[in-house]
């Protein structure tokens, strides 16, 4: 099978089902024209749209209310001309998201009187003036990053007065939009996941393809530094569900994140945790054998891939939630190491240098028997960590197996006993609802 080209608010929903497809689908077209260079093109634009869909997604050529059919009835509804348009009225004469909130200024321009309904060439007009796909819309406030392709502003768009992140990817007119950001627009605009970023909106200029984010105030790194590293074990235990539960609906459609850390891991005021940064995640067919072993931050990465494997599935993610959780119950990374040598002395000082029964196939391994690694008896992860009980200890060395398809999977880690105190309707809530809903379920304000 192809390996498949591989980060939320519901108030674009429908504008992520359509605008994003149509857009990636013309990004696709034009770069397979232009061979393995994407070259930067006003055709690539995702503002102007030619295809004859209606503003709710259905086909105009077969429709009743396409501009080509002329009703035998002209429909003049009554008037009133004291009658203040409401926020109903515009969501309805514009086909919007009926969560979508206008602003009070957009309302007050809205004061006319119509002759009759509007045809879908009017409203699909009008919606595109409101701003989807312009950068017009959204104000620039601070900086919050940048990074080799890209820097991340906090914004405010002013359709909708929500803050938002704006990643500002820089085209090169040699080279077009890296890979990276075609991976995460190819693979968000499918992700509709609670604990997934969601991505707004597309505006592609000549200089710039900014991918406009839902806003959220932290990541784990910086939630963890606020708290002076120590989480309460509630908090711990609701962060690390889900983050499972995110790599749950990844996994099940074949999706690897491939580059697991606290900083990709964001966190709103209500605690909702969401995975981010889909830049290096790829969509994956089995068998796989050809990806790079040059993902993963260091101290995240899992034992065969610092060996060279690029032969890998979903178990890469599932030693990261490993490292994470002990980061998170500790308030200290497990395996800091500074290089490739120095990762694996650690992780074989802390579980033991693996053997054939802990590894088959490890000691005939080049790579492996050319560091000449001590052998070391493992230490005991209960002492190190204390704080998360047996049921805890458990499920840490369930995510921390030598041998890749021996790891737990995120699905069946959501399943284990340490997760009992949440209660069974965890395990019952759609993919877009948060478990925050469910009643006893929250954070813990102080650590414990």
């Amino acid at each position: 099978m192809d390996i498949k080209l591989l980060h939320k608010s519901n108030t674009f929903s429908n504008f992520g089902s359509h605008k994003l497809g149509s857009w990636f689908s013309t990004f696709s077209i034009a770069r397979r024209k232009n061979g393995s260079t994407l070259k930067n093109s006003k055709s690539l634009s995702v503002v102007h749209e030619h295809p004859r869909i209606g503003s709710d997604g259905e086909s105009e050529e077969a429709s009743g209310a396409s501009d080509e059919v002329i009703s035998p009835v002209r429909l003049r509804p009554k008037t009133n001309n004291n009658r203040r348009t409401s926020q109903s009225d515009i969501s309805k004469r514009l086909s919007l998201p009926a969560d979508l909130r206008l602003p009070e200024s957009f309302l007050n321009k809205q004061q006319q009187v119509l002759d009759g309904p509007l045809s879908r060439s009017i409203r699909r007009q009008s919606l595109s003036e409101i701003g989807f796909g312009k950068m017009e819309t959204y104000t620039k406030l601070d900086k919050l990053g940048e990074g080799t392709y890209a820097m991340v502003f906090k914004g405010k768009s002013r359709l909708t007065d929500n803050l938002v992140a704006l990643k500002e990817i820089r085209l090169e007119h040699e080279e077009g939009a890296p890979c990276t950001a075609i991976r995460e627009v190819s693979l968000l605009k499918d992700l509709k996941h609670n604990n997934i970023v969601t991505l707004h909106d597309i505006v592609h200029t000549e200089k710039s393809l900014t991918l406009v984010f839902e806003y959220l105030e932290k990541d784990l790194k910086q939630y963890m530094d606020d708290c002076g590293n120590f989480l309460s074990m509630n908090t711990v235990k609701c962060f690390l569900f889900q983050l499972l539960r995110g790599l749950a609906y990844c996994h099940g459609r074949r999706i690897l994140h491939r580059d697991l850390k606290p900083q990709n891991l964001l966190i709103n005021e209500r605690g909702e945790l969401k995975l981010a940064d889909f830049g290096l995640a790829r969509a994956k067919s089995v068998p796989i054998k050809t990806f790079s072993n040059e993902v993963v931050t260091l101290w995240y990465r899992p034992p065969d891939v610092l060996l060279g494997s690029t032969d890998y599935s979903t178990s890469i993610d599932m030693w990261g939630v490993g490292c994470i959780f002990y980061e998170m119950a500790s308030g200290r990374p497990l395996f800091p190491g500074s290089t490739v040598e120095d990762e694996l002395h650690l992780i074989f000082r802390t579980l033991g240098t693996p053997t054939e029964a802990t590894w088959p196939g490890i000691e005939s391994r080049s790579e492996f028997l050319a560091y000449r690694f001590p052998r070391y008896t493992p230490e005991s992860l209960g002492a190190k960590v204390p704080r998360i009980g047996a049921p805890g200890v458990a499920l840490l060395l369930e995510f921390l197996k030598f041998e890749p398809k021996m790891r737990i999977s995120a699905r069946d880690a959501m399943r284990h006993s340490y997760f009992d105190s949440l209660g069974p309707n965890v395990h019952k809530l759609p993919d877009t609802a948060s478990i925050f809903t469910i009643p006893g379920v929250q954070l813990s304000r102080t650590a414990s």
